[in-house]
């Protein structure tokens, strides 16, 4: 009878072991706040997965607590890290395709942007991610606008002599071009040298714009509204490896978590111009509008500096901005 007992004891404590063994946490870091609406789509993916019971848990390190915002993609394809959010754009260095996922004047709405995401141009977007050992599980693009310090900034002309801030290197490329002087730096570090004197104006999404507070340090801003220049891909990516290596349910956990998310973050997306505005207007900034003529003085400029530049510099870089010029 002794014998009976110890073996079933036994066979628990294997069972335990082997449980633990299988229990996985992923690490997913980003640089926004918790109110943030990139943090609420990783968020998302975390309890889906944890509420899926397959042994498969997501830690979120938000407010660049773990890696720096630049740093990001690198750790993620050397497998440093699981999981981020991400603009990827700021990987342009080591993927110089990925500039056109932030190219002044490309993405007319957020709906043209889902399209975007679900479409050839794309797939070769993701070729290249696979190169590095790094997939998608959510697409999301966030529209944004400009914010000056002391004037509003809604036409070429408004830049000129201004020191600015900039997201990826296509829109520096364009801003330079009208006449700006060209200040990098993380989206999250846009208060500080705003309120240090560093800027003068600065372009990021609507939802940095509220999540870091901006509306502390400037006079007048230009939201994202019937016109919007500025649109930028920023989803939730994988290290590729890690997702190979789960088992089939944690990784259909992860799919069907990525599903709800990617659905959450274009209706959030779409929200988050109006609202920024609204904040902005509390706090007695002045809110400014471009006009279509703005948009097109914009848009001409980036042809001649940013989507030249693009072509010049990137091999397959006119064959990949004509799959998206295709995407209606």
């Amino acid at each position: 009878m002794k014998s009976v007992l110890k073996a079933a004891v036994a066979g628990m404590a294997l069972a335990a072991a082997g449980s633990l063994a299988n229990a996985t946490e992923l690490r997913l870091s980003h640089q926004w706040s918790n109110n943030d609406v990139r943090h609420k789509v990783a968020q998302i993916v975390a309890d889906e997965v944890e509420a899926a019971n397959v042994d498969l848990s997501i830690k979120i390190f938000g407010s660049k607590s773990l890696f720096k915002p630049r740093e990001q993609y690198k750790s993620l394809s050397r497998g440093q890290l699981d999981m981020t959010v991400l603009p990827l754009s700021y990987a342009g260095g080591q993927q110089p395709a990925y500039n056109l996922t932030l190219m002044p004047g490309l993405v007319k709405n957020h709906d043209h942007a889902a399209r975007l995401s679900d479409s050839p141009f794309m797939d070769a977007l993701e070729e290249k991610m696979a190169e590095d050992d790094v997939m998608v599980l959510v697409h999301g693009y966030l529209a944004g606008g400009f914010a000056g310090k002391d004037k509003c900034i809604t036409k070429p002309e408004d830049v000129e002599g201004l020191q600015t801030r900039a997201a990826g290197k296509s829109f520096e490329q364009m801003l330079a071009g009208a006449g700006a002087s060209i200040a990098s730096m993380a989206s999250s570090e846009i208060y500080n040298a705003m309120q240090t004197g560093v800027l003068q104006a600065a372009n990021t999404s609507s939802s940095s714009f509220v999540s870091y507070r901006i509306y502390e340090q400037v006079s007048c801003y230009t939201p994202a509204g019937d016109v919007a220049l500025w649109f930028m891909y920023q989803p939730l990516l994988m290290n590729k490896s890690t997702f190979d290596g789960l088992t089939e349910d944690q990784q259909n956990a992860l799919r069907d978590a990525a599903e709800k998310a990617q659905a959450y973050y274009l209706e959030e997306a779409k929200k988050q111009d109006a609202a920024s505005a609204e904040v902005f207007a509390e706090a007695g900034v002045e809110i400014a509008e471009m006009s279509a003529e703005d948009f097109e003085a914009w848009r001409k400029l980036a042809m001649e500096t940013s989507y030249k530049k693009f072509v010049e510099e990137v091999a397959d870089g006119q064959k990949l901005l004509d799959l998206a010029l295709a995407v209606e």
